[in-house]
């Protein structure tokens, strides 16, 4: 048997992201402990950045 690439495939179906506790989202990493989406697991606070909001009342 070979070992290598042909074994690295089967790592792909094994799921990492489950639902989070805080925010309900599918973006939990099973093996990091953290949320993509909110941060929970790393920090108190909720994960949101500056870009993510769009500014409707942006002056010309």
């Amino acid at each position: 048997m070979t070992k290598g690439t042909p074994s690295e495939g089967k790592k792909a179906s094994a799921r990492l992201h489950y639902k989070c506790r805080r925010c309900g989202n599918n973006s939990y990493h099973k093996k990091k402990g953290i949320c993509a989406y909110c941060g929970f697991g790393s920090t108190a606070k909720i994960r949101e950045y500056s870009w993510q909001k769009k500014n409707f009342l942006r002056k010309k």
